[in-house]
């Protein structure tokens, strides 16, 4: 399966079903705070005492939220908030930012890279269930969800 056929483009801002709540960092915060707030909630919330995250997991969670969210910093008119909840997966994560704009990427998985832009197909590779959704009072939210193991699985 192409990881284009996992990106969908949506209405509406939904999360998946069956999430414990986990606050939500301040909006106009940066990338480091969401990286240090993801993996926090992915050490705590997912893995914590007897189930520990593994660490190649984490760095894989850590890309994604940093190229999500500079991507909406940089293209999305500026980070609008961002949340990280755990699933029994992973780590569902969401990016909030102030523009309407799909980027291009979500239809169609990029096959050359003519100087720039491999923030997405890294993100469409390291996650699953990427999701596009414009929101109905502005904006948009790219959510997606990185695979978790705990440590010692295969």
């Amino acid at each position: 399966m192409e990881p284009a056929d996992r990106t969908t483009t949506t209405a509406a801002t939904t999360a998946p079903p069956r999430l414990v709540p986990f606050a939500v960092p301040a909006p106009g915060a940066g990338a480091a705070a969401a990286r240090a707030y993801a993996e926090s909630v992915a050490r705590t919330g997912w893995g914590g005492p007897g189930r520990e995250v593994r660490e190649e997991d984490v760095v894989d969670l850590l890309l994604v939220v940093s190229e999500l969210v500079t991507n909406a910093i940089r293209h999305g008119d500026g980070l609008a908030g961002f949340e990280a909840r755990p699933t029994e997966e992973g780590l569902w994560i969401a990016v909030h930012d102030h523009s309407a704009v799909v980027p291009r990427a979500a239809y169609a998985f990029p096959t050359t890279h003519p100087g720039g832009g491999y923030g997405w197909p890294l993100v469409a590779r390291l996650a699953r269930d990427i999701a596009v959704e414009v929101r109905p009072e502005g904006g948009k939210t790219i959510s997606a969800l990185v695979p978790l193991r705990a440590a010692g699985a295969p």
